[in-house]
């Protein structure tokens, strides 16, 4: 057995002085994640730091051209936010997708996001939306921050303490969900700037995490219409394979999911 020193921090700052006290803490913020995994013993800090109560890390606000989601925001919140509803509707459809109403209520945006699960749902919005990643040190940008599986341009210790999304003109989300977890199988999650450039982000289909999908935004970028992307050929090459699907059909997965990504995004 081991033991784990639980805290409560307070604020940002109190729970980066309380990481760098620890021998392994780690930070804990919707626990959906971190919890099932000391559960398991496949995880044994030496100090868990609650970061679900810090004040400064919860909320959402509309911005000047976009809208801002503090951290330790549960997914159920950015589901019902009014304005995530009016900036960008896709992403409150994306959030009432994840899991179940127990993880929606747990979960949290940064927690996803630090953890960076190959197949979570947010990697994709943020991605396809060209977000920007703040932090208690600096700001990351979407490009910048995703570096694989359960990896991430983040330093040891280092706390995410917001996320700024862009409104776009048009932008979609649609995934192909395990039945019992409602992780996503493929998700495609599309964006269209007013500008007309094309960003297309996958989850759930990749070796290397989220992924964004250059053959998709250049058909897109010639002709926003899923009929576009009727003749995109999605290569199999470092997809997923296994017991729900073979890299095959999680390239076919991406196409179809896209598809319907468009066709919601109108």
């Amino acid at each position: 057995m081991y033991e784990t020193t639980y805290h409560r921090a307070s604020s940002v700052d109190e729970a980066a002085a309380m990481f760098a006290k620890g021998k392994e803490a780690k930070y804990l913020s919707g626990g959906q994640t971190l919890l099932p995994v000391m559960k398991q013993r496949l995880a044994s800090p030496s100090d868990v730091i609650d970061l679900a109560r810090i004040k400064d890390l919860i909320g959402i606000s509309a911005t000047g051209n976009g809208v801002e989601i503090k951290a330790a925001t549960t997914h159920y919140d950015v589901a019902q936010s009014d304005a995530v509803k009016k900036a960008i509707p896709a992403l409150a459809h994306l959030a009432s997708l994840i899991g179940d109403p127990a993880v929606r209520h747990r979960g949290t945006i940064g927690g996803s996001l630090a953890n960076n699960d190959p197949a979570a749902d947010y990697p994709a919005a943020v991605l396809a939306l060209g977000a920007t990643v703040k932090t208690n040190k600096r700001t990351i940008a979407a490009d910048e921050f995703f570096k694989g599986l359960f990896s991430t341009a983040l330093a040891d210790g280092e706390i995410i303490t917001a996320v700024s999304f862009p409104v776009v003109a048009k932008a979609g989300y649609a995934k192909f969900p395990h039945p019992a977890s409602r992780f996503a199988l493929t998700g495609v999650f599309v964006a269209k700037t007013s500008g007309g450039d094309v960003r297309v982000a996958a989850t759930g289909a990749s070796q290397n995490g989220v992924m964004r999908v250059g053959a998709i935004e250049a058909a897109l970028k010639a002709n926003w219409s899923a009929g576009a992307i009727d003749g995109v050929k999605i290569s199999a090459d470092g997809l997923l394979s296994d017991i729900h699907g073979s890299p095959d059909y999680r390239a076919n997965l991406i196409k179809v999911m896209a598809q319907r990504a468009v066709q919601a995004a109108g």
